[in-house]
């Protein structure tokens, strides 16, 4: 549904009473955005009511936000759109703005329509590119509002001044106590934004990534061997740029077939409101996260992480577990951390044979496109020694890797040639491990096109019985 018309559908059902729109809805109008679908109302009345009433309207559901504040929020039941409707406080509608965050998010219009109500100067602050606090106490009202800050700041481009920047700093240790899906509500936003590295950075500065992240601060620091070029929180950052860049123009790395393909994947919904663009950015950004924990210098001098892919891949799901993410992109996620290095092992076996790939494709069944795409942009973030050839290399592997990953992704996991309880009655074997094993055996054999019947593959898993017994 156009904004336009949920607008227009909580305007009919709320008329008649003294309604307000507010917040980010006004905001973005200003900014020359088309009518919002997440809407803001504040309401001089019974707000249970109203809500309850806007739902039968609509055929929406309703259910109260806050037993506290007494909000209530009214979503479609396609999650088109959603109103949260809130309690006139303070007694006026310009106290009322006076106890919000920042001054953007403190003007008002009246939902029937009218000139703005803007008491402390968030337009002019819009035009001039500033964040400002609506008030002194804002940010320790709710300490997750430190992070909005930042969220604000990168998603429109905004400069907090030094009185909110100060603000956010000596409440940072506040969020620890925020609910951990909210604080993931912010964050996810943050890394979807296109300034996702200017917010992360002005996170690190203000102090509040060492709160809700503390495994990436813990990267700053730690030195790298001569083939990267910076150490691992900066390099972890490159990556990042790198996902952005990807989702950007993948045709700056790929050829235009290769490039629509890593489109469309990375713009399929996976978990909790990401697309898998969304996902890799996560993927990205934890992908070295073991890397403290796993650094050594050999005797030699050599820097080394061994096992940080596996034990990266564990601390990548307690992150976003802590998080409250869903355990799908918590999955997802580790297993992009824990085979982010397979292709590089691949890389001095070029040419790739069939059954090369095919054991790439089957142990990253599902993530494979993925996997190679964070292996890309890792490697391109990697500009130490030798990294010309290097590089050159790597990409050559991922273009030949990506066909077939994109392929495996479209159609699936090839149909293997011969069922099972077939292949044990042809062969005279009960089933369990050992006819497990000859059916991996026959899809690698079939993938490498040394097996295209199933009497070849029965003929196979003959030959190979008899290999074991001689």
């Amino acid at each position: 549904m156009r904004g336009d018309e949920a607008l227009g559908m909580v305007r009919e059902a709320l008329d008649g009473q003294r309604t307000w729109l507010v917040g980010g809805a006004v905001r973005d109008e200003l900014l020359g955005g088309g009518p919002a679908t997440d809407i803001d109302v504040i309401l001089d009345g019974d707000v249970r009511r109203a809500a309850r009433a806007l739902a039968r309207a609509t055929g929406a559901a309703a259910f109260e936000l806050s037993g506290e504040f007494g909000a209530w929020r009214v979503i479609a039941r396609d999650h088109s759109w959603q109103a949260d409707l809130n309690p006139l406080r303070g007694g006026s509608l310009e106290t009322d703005l006076g106890l919000r965050d920042f001054t953007v998010n403190a003007i008002a219009r009246p939902l029937g329509g009218g000139p703005l109500i803007d008491p402390l100067g968030g337009a002019g602050d819009l035009a001039e590119g500033r964040l400002r606090l609506a008030g002194p106490e804002a940010l320790r009202e709710d300490p997750l509002r430190a992070l909005r800050l930042v969220r604000l700041s990168c998603e429109l481009s905004l400069e907090p001044d030094a009185e909110a920047c100060a603000a956010a700093s000596s409440t940072a240790t506040g969020l620890a106590g925020v609910a951990a899906e909210r604080v993931f509500g912010e964050l996810k936003r943050i890394i979807l934004s296109e300034r996702a590295l200017a917010g992360l950075e002005l996170a690190d500065r203000l102090g509040l990534s060492a709160v809700i992240l503390p495994e990436l601060d813990a990267l700053a620091g730690v030195g790298q061997s001569r083939f990267h070029h910076r150490d691992v929180h900066g390099h972890t950052l490159e990556v990042l740029a790198g996902a952005i860049a990807l989702e950007r123009d993948p045709e700056a790395l790929f050829d235009a077939e290769q490039g629509d393909g890593v489109r469309a994947l990375l713009a399929e919904p996976l978990a909790d409101d990401l697309t898998r663009g969304g996902a890799l950015r996560f993927g990205a950004l934890l992908h070295d996260v073991a890397k403290p924990a796993t650094r050594r210098v050999t005797p030699e001098g050599r820097v080394q992480f061994p096992g940080h892919d596996e034990l990266g891949a564990s601390m990548s799901r307690e992150i976003l577990g802590r998080l409250r993410a869903s355990e799908r992109l918590g999955a997802h996620v580790a297993t992009l951390v824990r085979e982010h290095l397979r292709l590089g092992f691949l890389v001095r076996e070029q040419p790739l044979s069939r059954r090369t790939i095919y054991g790439y494709l089957d142990a990253c069944d599902g993530v494979a496109v993925d996997v190679t795409l964070l292996s890309t942009i890792d490697r391109l973030a990697t500009r130490g020694d030798q990294a010309e050839a290097a590089t050159e290399r790597h990409l050559a592997a991922a273009r030949t890797m990506l066909g077939y990953a994109l392929r495996w992704h479209a159609d699936g996991r090839p149909a293997p040639l011969i069922r099972g309880d077939r292949l044990a009655r042809e062969l005279g074997i009960e089933p369990g491990p050992r006819l497990g094993g000859l059916l991996a055996r026959l899809a690698e054999a079939q993938f490498a096109g040394e097996a295209v019947t199933p009497e070849a593959a029965v003929s196979l898993a003959r030959q190979l019985i008899c290999n074991e017994l001689e």
